[in-house]
């Protein structure tokens, strides 16, 4: 069997971490014709990317963003990022009292045993550790095709970093998390099972990432505001009928 080894440009073994956020929170970490990102690439040293406008997790109206470079590389921009959010959250409501947010990791399904453990031990000792809430959520058999899971982290700014760190280092020992990296944003190919098992396709926008670095970067909006959890969004129901009920739907005419 070939491995292969995956180095970061200084030749230390790269990882990455994928995680949720609102429209307008990509944003704020692109910030005015890309200075946020820029900056947090370069005090960093780790690579940042994002999903287009209005390619979303399946299930979700939040985009994903991937930060990639060694260990230490991935855990000072995570900090970078979720710092300043979080300061904009705190002006937002202007509160004082450090608020325990969350965050939402995506880690493909191949990887979440590692991250559980035995028994539950591993995310067990996790959550002591940190003390910051973690929960995985179930396999989601309503979208056809989607092989990645939410981790969601709930604790303060210094919680939720020391469980990122412990994430981080069991899944940067697991091959399968790995060779995940390079796996495209968009979910164009998942389907949504619809109503009865009736596979309809998760429509999405153009395929791609968009990439942003120190020498290259599209405007991709002005700065926003932490992820609103109550923004809008539709919802469709599709339902079965068979031929011979189908005039009943319609009406006479259409009607």
């Amino acid at each position: 069997f070939l491995i292969l080894l995956l180095l970061s440009e200084n030749g230390e073994k790269a990882t990455y971490i994928r995680f949720l956020v609102s429209n307008a929170a990509a944003g704020s970490v692109i910030g005015k014709g890309g200075s946020t990102i820029t900056d947090f690439q370069s005090r960093s040293g780790a690579r940042i990317q994002l999903s287009r406008n209005h390619e979303f997790f399946p299930g979700t109206s939040d985009r994903i963003i991937m930060v990639s470079g060694t260990v230490d590389e991935v855990l000072k921009v995570m900090e970078l990022i979720l710092a300043k959010l979080l300061n904009e959250l705190n002006i937002e409501e202007n509160d004082d009292v450090e608020p325990r947010t969350k965050v939402r990791l995506v880690v493909p399904n191949s990887s979440c045993g590692s991250i559980i453990g035995k028994g539950g031990a591993t995310i067990k000792s996790f959550i002591e550790e940190s003390q910051a809430g973690i929960k995985i959520s179930p396999q989601d058999n309503n979208f056809y095709g989607l092989n990645d899971r939410l981790v969601t982290l709930t604790g303060t700014l210094d919680e939720q970093m020391r469980a990122i760190e412990l994430i981080l280092s069991k899944l940067s020992e697991d091959p399968h998390y790995s060779q995940a990296m390079h796996a495209p944003f968009s979910y164009a190919g998942v389907l949504f099972s619809g109503f009865h098992g009736i596979p309809h396709a998760y429509v999405l926008p153009s395929m791609g990432t968009a990439t942003y670095n120190s020498m290259s970067y599209a405007p991709n909006g002005a700065g926003g505001k932490f992820p609103n959890p109550k923004e809008d969004r539709s919802n469709s129901i599709t339902i079965g009928v068979s031929d011979g009920h189908i005039g009943l739907v319609l009406g006479r005419g259409g009607r």
